[in-house]
């Protein structure tokens, strides 16, 4: 099974591991083209980085491609900026390609509980895991 792990750039070395983890499990998983460039660096230092990339790498479209070809996505909604369990621009879009392509959106955490975007993503049937990629395993025996 093929999946393409969706996140806020400010998660890139969770990213990575939950991309380690499923790998050894016999997934083939995908991350942002342009994660390795965030570890390491401080949130300040990820966020002016992104626009570039966005700009200059076409970072959105490659992720958005990332997704057409894959099996299922799995979404990294942490808690940033004093939201819980949030899900940023980005990851929303990218739940909508998965969701318009027909494909099984896995949520890491419950749905945020944010403005003008709960309702949507309740729409789109996540199966939320609970903080748990094993539940992953169990779902695509």
């Amino acid at each position: 099974m093929k999946i393409t792990i969706c996140y806020s750039m400010q998660f890139a070395e969770k990213a990575t591991k939950a991309q380690t983890w499923l790998n050894a499990r016999g997934y083939e998983t995908f991350v942002s083209s342009v994660n390795a460039g965030y570890i390491g660096l401080d949130d300040k230092a990820k966020e002016k980085l992104k626009l570039h990339h966005k700009y200059k790498e076409d970072a959105i479209r490659n992720h958005f491609n990332l997704i057409k070809n894959c099996d299922a996505i799995l979404v990294l909604n942490y808690d940033k900026n004093g939201i819980e369990n949030y899900i940023g621009g980005n990851a929303f879009l990218e739940m909508g390609i998965a969701y318009f392509l027909k494909k099984p959106i896995y949520l890491l955490n419950q749905i945020p509980k944010m403005p003008y975007y709960e309702t949507e993503i309740i729409a789109m049937k996540p199966t939320i895991i609970n903080d748990d990629l094993s539940v992953i395993l169990k779902s695509t025996i």
